[in-house]
């Protein structure tokens, strides 16, 4: 048997969502069914964009790279292949800030990938 608590449930449960719809406008902070709708529909929008965001920061990331390859005489897509036949494995996100914190460094990887296309 389940254990009985000395409050309402069905009022706990609305408390939940009331609570968790803190912060939006209008009806869908106070009313019990718009909350519930609003709420629902952040925690979708919430499970998507976690991976919308993986997505984004990877674009970031190969923007950056293309900027500094430009900068260089270079592109993208022939450093990446220069930088696979050179065996250099740097990932996108390290490869980035390579390009914006320290374009020496940057500068070194592109020459190797330069050199293994000729």
């Amino acid at each position: 048997m389940t254990r009985s608590l000395p409050k309402v449930a069905s009022r706990m449960r609305r408390k939940k969502v009331i609570k968790a719809a803190k912060g939006y406008f209008g009806r869908k902070k106070s009313t019990i069914k718009a909350a519930r709708q609003q709420v629902e529909k952040g925690l979708q929008y919430a499970y998507n964009d976690r991976r919308v965001k993986k997505r984004d920061f990877r674009a970031l990331w190969i923007a950056r790279i293309n900027a500094g390859c430009r900068e260089l005489g270079f592109t993208y897509g022939r450093l990446i292949d220069g930088m696979k036949k050179s065996n250099i494995t740097i990932n996108r996100k390290m490869l980035s800030e390579l390009a914006v914190h320290n374009p020496a460094g940057f500068k070194s990887v592109v020459e190797q990938a330069k050199a293994a296309l000729k």
